[in-house]
Formats: C-alpha cells, structure tokens, sequence
C-alpha cells in the first residue's frame, strides 16, 4: 500500500482546495492503486495559453496542459514524482443557444496514459463584465476593479462575486475535479 501522490498545476491555493475537495468526497478503495493515503501538493506551472482563455476549446487545453506539466515534474528516485496530475482552468465562453459570455470552469486528470476531463458551472457575465474581457481585459482583475479589491481570484473568484457567495469557488472547481476523475475511480470508462 502507498501513498497515491497528486501534484496539482498551479500554485493557487483555492485550485489546490478544489482538488483536496474532489479527492475527499472519494472511498479510498475507488483510488488508483488502493492508496492508503493521499498527498496532494500544488505546483505552479505554465497552462500554455492566454492569461485570459476564450472559449473551450482553450480553455480545456489550458487544464490539459497543466495536468501534462505536473507529470513533468522532477522525478524523485528514478519515479516520477506524481501518479496523478491535475490542472484547473477558468476561461470565458459564449453557449450556442444562449446570449452573452459565461464563466467556464474545466478540469483535467492525467495518469501519463489516460485524460480525464470535467466542467464546473458556468455563470453568466454581467454585460459591462463581458464588454471587457472581449476589449482584451483579464476577469479577476476586471472583477478586483469592480470590486476595489485585489485577488479577488485567490479567494472567492467571480463565481463567489457574481452569486453573492452562493456558489463556493473551490466547490464549483471540485465538481469539474470530480468529473475528471472519472475514468480513474470507475470501471465504467
């Protein structure tokens, strides 16, 4: 029995919250490997596309790409550091069938071999919001300006913002979480 060792692509502390949420809500025994614990560690790394994704297509690769990374880590004893790479990314998207932009949360889980791959919620942007962020502007901070904060993405988030708190940042980033993991905790895939 070891422990199943998660590395998780980015250094923000409510991306690594939404990964220890999604693996808490988990039986041990659904666990890759039937673990005996987990360790779960936050690794900044590049997500490979714009500060401000647009779309899902980018957005998924943004997650995709950090998951990757994290496998790429420096191995420790000729393993590789991690069994379990995960990357989180918010982005900004129009829905077919919907006006205006959205808020969109995907979430990626690499084993080196397979991909999984899950959705957070998406909120509507207020259209002052979204005339923003298609002018080039980035949404945490357009979100500290209307805020008169700072950070606003280190805590918690549009989302927190947007629903007066109702919708959790980490929450919503787990449910994304817990989709990609997937094809790793059932036979079903």
């Amino acid at each position: 029995m070891t422990t199943l060792r998660v590395g998780v692509g980015s250094g923000n502390p409510v991306k690594r919250r939404a990964v220890e949420l999604a693996l808490g809500s988990a039986a041990d025994d659904d666990l890759p490997s039937d673990p005996t614990g987990v360790a779960i560690e936050s690794i900044p790394v590049d997500s490979g596309v714009s500060e401000q994704p647009t779309g899902h297509a980018e957005t998924i690769a943004g997650a995709e790409n950090r998951a990757a990374a994290v496998l790429d880590a420096e191995p420790r004893d000729s393993e590789p550091a991690y069994d379990l790479g995960v990357g989180v990314e918010g982005g900004v998207a129009a829905f077919d069938g919907a006006d205006g932009r959205y808020l969109i949360m995907w979430a990626a889980v690499t084993d080196g071999d397979r991909v999984g791959r899950g959705a957070g919620p998406s909120l509507a942007l207020p259209a002052d919001v979204a005339a923003r962020i298609d002018d080039g502007e980035e949404l945490g901070p357009v979100m500290d300006d209307l805020l008169d904060t700072e950070g606003v993405a280190k805590r918690g988030g549009a989302a927190g913002a947007l629903t007066n708190g109702r919708v959790d940042r980490a929450e919503a980033l787990a449910a994304g979480v817990s989709g990609a993991l997937g094809p790793f905790v059932t036979e079903l895939y």
